[in-house]
């Protein structure tokens, strides 16, 4: 365990390792799920504007990585493989169709990208935390990435909200 005193020392890194593969196993589901999103939406307007999400959540991925490595916490491969093999069986959840994409297919996969974007701003948020007990940690990249998830969460929901009100809306026949 690796502890010091507050202030300047050294954060408790065995939980913390735990903490972090739990979010890089979550952060492979989010990038893996966005990436996926944007080929299935190639050339949409939806597309389009997901496309600089799903890179930045790529970059904010690798941001991780590099934090855990600063903190010398390893990567458990196991849970990143399974947590790539989740996704990859998640798309085989049904949609209210036997093949192809619901119009109910873009207002999940918007929700599910939130959600994964919330708890990685969670990650952010707590990391802020302990940046001034742990001088390895940097507060000023840590405060760009989480203003960066906040505002990836705003444009999700405006996403969101605009395929609801466009799959929901009822039509005049």
């Amino acid at each position: 365990m690796t502890t010091q005193a507050r202030h300047g020392g050294r954060i408790r890194t065995d939980l913390l390792g735990v903490y972090l593969n739990d979010h890089l196993a979550g952060s492979t589901i989010g990038c893996e799920r966005a990436q996926y999103t944007v080929r299935a939406l190639h050339g949409s307007p939806l597309g389009r504007a997901l496309a600089p999400i799903a890179a930045e959540i790529a970059e904010d991925r690798r941001s991780l990585l590099d934090i855990m490595r600063r903190l010398g916490v390893s990567s458990h491969r196991y849970k990143v493989g399974a947590a790539w093999a989740s996704e990859k069986a998640g798309r085989l959840k049904t949609n209210g169709r036997l093949v192809g994409r619901s119009p109910l297919s873009n207002v999940l996969e918007l929700e599910f990208l939130r959600l994964g974007v919330e708890g990685k701003a969670a990650g952010w948020r707590l990391l802020l935390q302990l940046a001034d007990d742990d001088g390895r940690l940097d507060r000023h990249n840590l405060e760009e990435l989480f203003e960066r998830a906040q505002r990836q969460l705003r444009t999700l929901e405006e996403l969101r909200l605009q395929e609801s009100r466009q799959v929901f809306r009822a039509v005049d026949r």
